[in-house]
C-alpha cells in the first residue's frame, strides 16, 4: 500500500512541482496499443445459519451462483491529452436457492422473497489524462478508504461519479473524488442512492473526498484522507504502516489506523462524534506469520462508513466489524504459507476476535443509531480460511477457497449467534 501526507498539501505540490519523473502520458502506446481484456469467473456457495433465530424468523440462508464479469480498459490516445475509456460487464445466474433460503446478497430477491434466476448489469468510465494525472467520470470500483466499494459476494459493488488520479511526485498518489449513485452487489440498478452499512432512515446524496498515498521510505508509508458526505458528516483517515525486516526469513511490521467522524449541515443521522482506531502489530518467520490487534471505537454511535468495503481497520472480519459503540475488540491471528513446505500456492489462516464494552444506549435518540446497541454487549468471531492457487498448467491461476466464520454474541450487541460457509472457485483469464 504507498501512502500519504496531509492531501490538501500534496495535491498542491504535485500540481505546482516540476516532474520528478517520467510521463505516462508521453510514453502512452495508444488506445488499441495500451488497451487489454480480462475475463473472471467466479463460483459461489454462500451459507448463513442464524443459531437464535427467533421462531417465525428465517433461520438459514443458502444461496449458490456463478458469475460471468469482464473488465476492458482501453490506453490513452497519444499526444499531451490522452483519451480512454474502461468498461465492464457482469452477469450472475443463480444455480440453487429457493424461498425461505434466499437473502445471502448473491442473488436479488423478489417481493415473495424468490431469488432471481439471474441479473446483469454494464458500465463504462471515460478518462482523460495529462502528465501523470487521470480524471475519470462514469461508473466505477473505488478503493479509497473512505469510499471503497465492495466485493465480498458474487459481483462487485461500482459507484458513479469523478475520480481523480495524480502521480506528479515520485512515491505520492494523489486522490480526489465526488460521486452520486451506486449499484449493489445483488443488483442491476446503477441509480441507487449510497447507503450506509448501520445508520438508518435519511442519509446525504453525494460524497466527496481528497487524499493522498506517500512513500516516506522503503519501510515507511503514511495516509491521510478527508472526506464530506452530504448533510451527514466529514470523515478523516489515517494510516502509517512500517515493516522492519529482521532477517532473510522474519520481519515485523506495523500498521496503525485512525478514523475520525463528525456530524455536519443537517446531520441526517444525528449526532455523531465518533474516533475509531486499530493498531496491529505481526511477526514473519519462514512461512509463518502471528499477528496481534487492538481496536477501540470512542463514542455513543458505531464506527459507520459509506460502501461496502470503506472500512480499513484491523478487526473488521468476515462478519462482523467490532465497531459498536464505545467498544473495544483483541484480534490474534495465524497464517502459514505451505510454499515453505513443498505446496506453492496453498495457504491457511485462523484468527479469533473478542469485543467488550459495548454502550449504544447514549446514542442521539432523534439520529440513525438509536436502539441499534444496548449496553453491555459483548461478542467474538472465529475464522478459518484455506485457498489454493494452480501455479502452472491450462488451470494456471484458478483459485479455491474456503472461509468458515463463527460469531456468538449477546442481545446488547446485537448481530446474533451465527455459522457461515463460503465456497468460492475463481477462474482469470487475460485476453490481451
Amino acid at each position: 500500500m504507498h501512502v500519504a501526507r496531509s492531501g490538501f498539501t500534496a495535491l498542491a505540490l504535485s500540481l505546482s512541482s516540476v516532474l520528478a519523473f517520467a510521463s505516462d502520458q508521453a510514453e502512452s502506446d495508444g488506445f488499441i496499443e495500451g488497451s487489454s481484456l480480462r475475463l473472471l469467473n467466479r463460483n459461489f456457495y454462500f451459507n448463513r445459519d442464524f443459531r437464535d433465530a427467533a421462531p417465525g424468523d428465517q433461520s438459514y440462508r443458502e444461496e449458490w451462483a456463478h458469475g460471468l464479469m469482464a473488465f476492458y480498459e482501453s490506453g490513452f490516445t497519444q499526444g499531451t491529452v490522452g483519451l480512454g475509456v474502461d468498461a465492464h460487464g457482469l452477469l450472475g445466474l443463480k444455480l440453487d436457492s429457493g424461498r425461505g433460503r434466499s437473502g445471502a446478497d448473491l442473488l436479488p430477491v423478489d417481493s415473495e422473497g424468490r431469488p432471481e434466476d439471474s441479473y446483469s448489469s454494464a458500465g463504462a468510465a471515460v478518462k482523460v489524462r495529462i502528465s501523470n494525472t487521470a480524471l475519470r467520470y462514469g461508473d466505477m470500483r473505488t478503493e479509497i478508504p473512505v469510499f471503497a466499494t465492495g466485493d465480498s459476494r458474487l459481483l462487485p459493488e461500482t459507484a458513479t461519479g469523478f475520480l481523480l488520479t495524480s502521480r506528479e511526485l515520485q512515491d505520492l498518489e494523489v486522490n480526489a473524488g465526488h460521486f452520486t449513485a451506486y449499484k449493489l452487489r445483488d443488483s442491476s440498478n446503477h441509480d441507487e442512492d449510497l447507503y450506509l452499512n448501520y445508520g438508518e432512515g435519511r442519509i446525504g446524496k453525494s460524497i466527496d473526498f481528497i487524499g493522498a498515498t506517500y512513500a516516506l521510505s522503503k519501510q515507511l508509508n503514511a495516509t491521510f484522507y478527508a472526506s464530506d458526505f452530504d448533510d451527514t458528516w466529514h470523515q478523516y483517515y489515517g494510516n502509517l504502516l512500517y515493516a522492519l525486516p529482521l532477517s532473510d526469513n522474519q520481519s515485523l511490521d506495523f500498521d496503525f489506523n485512525l478514523y475520525t467522524t463528525k456530524d455536519t449541515g443537517s446531520a441526517l443521522q444525528g449526532a455523531i462524534d465518533n474516533t475509531t482506531y486499530s493498531f496491529s502489530v505481526g511477526y514473519a518467520f519462514g512461512p509463518h506469520k502471528l499477528t496481534a490487534a487492538y481496536q477501540k471505537v470512542d463514542g455513543d454511535t458505531p464506527f459507520d462508513y459509506v460502501g461496502g468495503d470503506s472500512i480499513f481497520l484491523a478487526n473488521s472480519v468476515n462478519y462482523s466489524d467490532f465497531n459498536g459503540a464505545n467498544e473495544r475488540s483483541y484480534q490474534l491471528r495465524y497464517d502459514l504459507d505451505m510454499a515453505g513446505y513443498g505446496v506453492p500456492g496453498l495457504k491457511f489462516s485462523a484468527r479469533y476476535v473478542k469485543g467488550d464494552d459495548i454502550d449504544g444506549t447514549k446514542a442521539d435518540p432523534q439520529g440513525g443509531y438509536a436502539g441499534l446497541q444496548g449496553d453491555g454487549g459483548k461478542h467474538w468471531e472465529r475464522n478459518l480460511d484455506v485457498r489454493y492457487v494452480v501455479q502452472s498448467g491450462a488451470a494456471k491461476d484458478l483459485s479455491l477457497r474456503l472461509r468458515h466464520a463463527t460469531h456468538r454474541a449477546n442481545e446488547a450487541q446485537g448481530e446474533g449467534d451465527v455459522d457461515e460457509v463460503r465456497l468460492i472457485v475463481e477462474y482469470p483469464l487475460d485476453i490481451f
